[in-house]
């Protein structure tokens, strides 16, 4: 038996690929279930109703996707050019203490609010872009790993988080808890739906991938960037400035998860604190290999995940079963991903 590369994937083949890993890790997922004595089919039915049957379930699911929606979209960016930025989660709390920075500033607080939240919106991505500069910088210059520089990036950004909210930046008011202080009102995200988190992100999140799908399909520079991605040499050899092009791709993908930090705290949290994220950038890697690179492919990822982080929880407390079960289902979906991206690209020979 051999591995036979295809000529030319088959587009139903594409397209059924995510339906075909979530269904593997979903069966793999329920045999956990059924290990932990409970029936997988009435669980997962408690899972959509915890997640979608109610109002505030609802809300809370679309609030938690609104940042994995931007974090997947900053992998989606750069794996597509085979820039392997795995510093989503730096970048994501980079963004969130730029905004902070910036409502310190009187003048940003007395600003109109459309103009406050379109400033600090900017500050968040610029500092994303940066932190994903720096190790593409080392790339370019001195042929440094990015994965390795954009991974050990992550802990010196949260570190550094940590040594603002306790330091310059602490909120006085806050009895010693370890916090920022909170944005100004002018640049609050306004709520999508009355006494709930859910915000006017969700909305820019979402435009955001529309955005980036439109890029990448009908755009000189996305088809520069698929080029870069599926072979550098070629690439170049027909005349696509790589130095250039990984660099606008690093500018898009740290801006996205910048922006993403910047939106959880404008529109949820309000501060910024270590417990900001519950690993979005990390999730943003499953996020974008479950869309299969595909921006729009990006927002019904991160609502399937949305569904099962917001839903395990109203399910572990009905069956007796740990939440975990969604990071499991999640972790398998990934899994499951890669193996059906694999059988896409390659067929069975005996």
């Amino acid at each position: 038996m051999r591995f036979e590369r295809r000529d030319h994937p088959s587009r139903g083949l594409t397209l059924l690929a995510p339906l075909g890993a979530i269904l593997a890790a979903l069966l793999g997922a329920g045999v956990l279930i059924a290990i932990a004595g409970a029936n997988p089919l009435e669980a997962y039915g408690l899972i959509l109703k915890g997640a979608l049957g109610s109002r505030l379930g609802f809300s809370e699911m679309l609030t938690r996707a609104t940042p994995l929606i931007l974090t997947g979209l900053a992998a989606a960016v750069a794996f597509r050019a085979r820039l392997w930025n795995i510093g989503g989660e730096g970048q994501f709390y980079m963004g969130a203490l730029a905004v902070a920075a910036f409502g310190m500033i009187p003048a940003i607080a007395s600003l109109p609010a459309p103009l406050a939240i379109l400033l600090c919106l900017i500050a968040g991505a610029v500092a994303g872009m940066v932190l994903l500069l720096l190790p593409l910088g080392l790339r370019l210059k001195f042929g440094v790993d990015e994965v390795v520089t954009t991974l050990l990036l992550n802990f010196v950004a949260v570190l550094f988080v940590s040594l603002m909210i306790e330091g310059a930046m602490k909120d006085p008011l806050a009895f010693g808890w370890p916090q920022s202080v909170p944005v100004p009102d002018s640049a609050v995200l306004p709520k999508l739906m009355e006494r709930t988190r859910l915000h006017a992100g969700l909305v820019i999140a979402v435009v955001m991938a529309v955005a980036v799908w439109w890029i990448q399909s009908r755009t000189v520079f996305g088809m520069r960037a698929r080029a870069t991605g599926l072979n550098p040499r070629a690439a170049s050899f027909a005349g696509v400035p790589l130095g250039r092009t990984l660099i606008v791709v690093a500018c898009l993908s740290g801006g996205m998860a910048g922006l993403a930090g910047a939106i959880e705290v404008m529109g949820v949290k309000g501060y910024v604190s270590t417990d900001l994220s519950p690993s979005y950038g990390y999730s943003g890697i499953i996020i974008a290999m479950l869309a299969n690179l595909n921006p729009l492919g990006v927002i019904a990822a991160a609502l399937f995940s949305a569904v099962m982080f917001v839903g395990a929880d109203s399910m572990s407390r009905a069956l007796g079963i740990p939440s975990y079960i969604a990071d499991v289902t999640v972790a398998l979906s990934l899994l499951t991903m890669l193996v059906a991206i694999f059988l896409t690209q390659y067929r069975i020979r005996k």
